[in-house]
Order: structure tokens, then C-alpha cells, then sequence
């Protein structure tokens, strides 16, 4: 039995709650933002064919538009809508909600352009004024170290079910529709940042609002206890932890702490360290290109060698390999940046 003295500091919920979408939001990164706005006449649609791994993000000009899932789901959005599929996958923008899955068009993302916007005088007015608009952006979602928290998002996160409890959201939401609709000079890039910051509002409402009660990884994250522990290993991930010293952040002993974190994420709380600082290396090394040996440093390896080691068998490759590999990308094809 677990005996707690009255004078012990039992961590707050929402105060690790709070500490958790902190670290979150400040780990949050989006690469690689590829946008387009797009006027879709009926009965007409769009296809996006972006792969497994690149989030997209939909927001509704004027609606209404009927978005088809990866998962084949069915989902109206009207105008002001935003929607955020955090996996990415196959899916559709639909004018019309009988539009067949064969009449909606590929969609390359290959490049960054004004949108398909029918100039006026080439088609009857009225029918343009009629046309479904709808602003598109499609990135990587990195969350650095709080990365697992991606696959256990939902397949869709709609905007108008985080209204009632976030509404900081609405005003970023009215922006997005004048800066779609009155295309004054800019609108493309101000759309752009828009995009970025209502997609990280609605990581952050997901995530305070319990993440629709997921259980594995995530039940950790509300506990209490093994929170603390988390959080500290996430804002300092190259401090010398030991299982003792992380039962005392949670205030627990070392081995009622461990039996608990390891029935909550299924893997040792040390496993859980090495595997959050190999996934922040691979991200300074492939995204920040930082020398190998100031990231082994930075995650508390006194031996490059130990810490090279590591890296490969968890990534299968070297760092010097990753960091060489992605540098090179870069120098040839660039990235675009929202």
C-alpha cells in the first residue's frame, strides 16, 4: 500500500495538464507547408493523394463542402469550417455529397500557386459566385518529442466540435474566411499562417480536453504522477535520470513507480527516455543539421560512440548518415516554408 504523508506535494492534474500542452506546443513544429486555394464548381471535387505521415489541414471559405475520409467517413463542413487529419491519407473535398469517389480530381502538391480560381468574365457569374472555396495546406506534423501523441490522434479533428470549449479559435477562423473570400493583396501567405497556428489551436483542444479519454500512452499523461515524471524527461532529456530519481519526481517509490509506468505505456520508464531522445535526435540532426557531437552532448551521452550506437538501433541508421542524408535534400530540392 501506497502511504502518503500529509505534508507530501502530490502533483496538481491541471497543473501538469497545463505543463503538458506547454511542452507540447513548444516542440510543435510544421515542415514542409505546401497551400493552395481552390474554387470548386459543382458537382465537382478535389482529391488528395498525400501520403501516410503528411497532415493536411481544410478550411471552408464557402461551403458547404462534404470531406470524404481516409477511413471513408462522410463529413459536412459549412462555410468557416476547418478540419485537421493529423495522419493524412487519401481523401476528398466534395462540392456535392453524392460527387462519386471517380469524378474527384488528383490534386499534385508539388508546388505553391495562387489556386485554380476561374477568372471572372469566363464563366457565368452567379454559378462562380456559387462555388465551393476552400484553402488547403499539407506539412508534417512534428511534435518532437511528444511525437507518439500523432498516432493516437483521431483520424478527423473538426474545428466545430472545440468551439464550445475553445473558442480563442473563432476569431482565427473569421480571419481565414475574409482573407479567402476578399483576396486582397498577401492573402495567400497571412492564409498560410493562419493555418499554422488554428492547426496548433486544435492539437492543443484535443489534447486539454482529455484526448477523447485514449487509453495506452496517453492514460500516462493523466496520471498525475507518471505525468510529472514525463514532463521532467521532456524538458530536460539530457539530464543522468535513473529510475529513482524519476520515482521521486512522481513521488512514488522506485518500484511501485515503475510496475505503473510500465503497465500504462507499455515500455520501462529508461526505454521511454532513450526512445524520447532519439526521436529529438533524429529531429536536430535531420531537420536542425546540428553536428552529431553537440546533439550527444545535448541528450547527455558522454560517448559519441554510445550514444551512435543508440541511434542506430533505434533508427537503422548512423547520425552522421541521417544528418548527411537530409542535408544533401535540402541543398538539392529545398523545402517550403509556411
Amino acid at each position: 500500500m501506497l502511504i502518503i504523508r500529509p505534508d507530501s506535494k502530490v502533483p496538481s492534474m491541471q497543473t501538469n495538464s497545463s505543463e503538458l500542452i506547454s511542452e507540447l506546443l513548444m516542440g510543435m513544429r510544421l515542415f514542409g507547408v505546401q497551400f493552395r486555394r481552390m474554387e470548386i464548381p459543382k458537382p465537382l471535387g478535389v482529391g488528395f493523394s498525400n501520403e501516410i505521415g503528411r497532415a493536411q489541414f481544410h478550411f471552408v471559405g464557402r461551403g458547404p463542402v462534404w470531406l470524404r475520409s481516409p477511413g471513408a467517413d462522410l463529413y459536412r463542413l459549412d462555410t468557416g469550417d476547418a478540419v485537421l487529419i493529423p495522419r493524412g491519407g487519401a481523401h476528398g473535398v466534395l462540392s456535392t455529397e453524392d460527387t462519386l469517389v471517380a469524378d474527384v480530381k488528383p490534386f499534385a502538391l508539388d508546388a505553391v500557386i495562387e489556386g485554380n480560381r476561374r477568372e471572372r468574365g469566363t464563366c457565368d457569374e452567379m454559378s462562380a459566385q456559387d462555388d465551393a472555396v476552400i484553402f488547403s495546406c499539407c506539412m508534417e506534423l512534428e511534435l518532437g518529442g511528444m511525437q507518439p501523441l500523432v498516432s493516437a490522434m483521431p483520424e478527423v479533428l473538426l474545428v466545430s466540435t472545440l468551439l464550445d470549449t475553445s473558442p480563442e479559435i473563432r476569431p482565427m477562423l473569421e480571419a481565414m474566411e475574409r482573407e479567402s473570400l476578399t483576396l486582397q493583396p498577401g492573402h495567400m501567405g497571412i492564409l498560410a499562417r493562419l493555418a499554422e497556428v488554428v492547426a496548433a489551436l486544435i492539437v492543443r483542444s484535443w489534447v486539454a480536453g482529455g484526448c477523447d479519454s485514449a487509453t495506452g500512452w496517453l492514460s500516462a499523461l493523466r496520471d498525475p504522477r507518471l505525468s510529472r515524471a514525463i514532463v521532467m524527461m521532456h524538458k530536460h532529456p539530457g539530464k543522468h535520470w535513473t529510475v529513482a530519481t524519476l520515482a521521486n519526481e512522481a513521488n512514488q517509490s522506485r518500484s511501485v513507480f515503475a510496475q505503473r509506468f510500465l503497465l500504462a505505456t507499455g515500455v520501462s520508464p529508461l526505454r521511454y527516455l532513450t526512445d524520447l531522445r532519439m526521436r529529438l535526435a533524429f529531429l536536430s540532426l535531420s531537420r536542425e543539421h546540428q553536428p552529431v557531437e553537440t546533439v550527444a552532448s545535448q541528450l547527455g551521452y558522454g560517448s559519441l560512440a554510445a550514444f551512435s550506437r543508440a541511434f542506430k538501433r533505434s533508427v537503422g541508421l548512423s547520425p552522421s548518415a541521417v544528418r548527411a542524408a537530409n542535408t544533401l535534400a535540402d541543398q538539392t530540392t529545398g523545402t517550403i516554408a509556411g
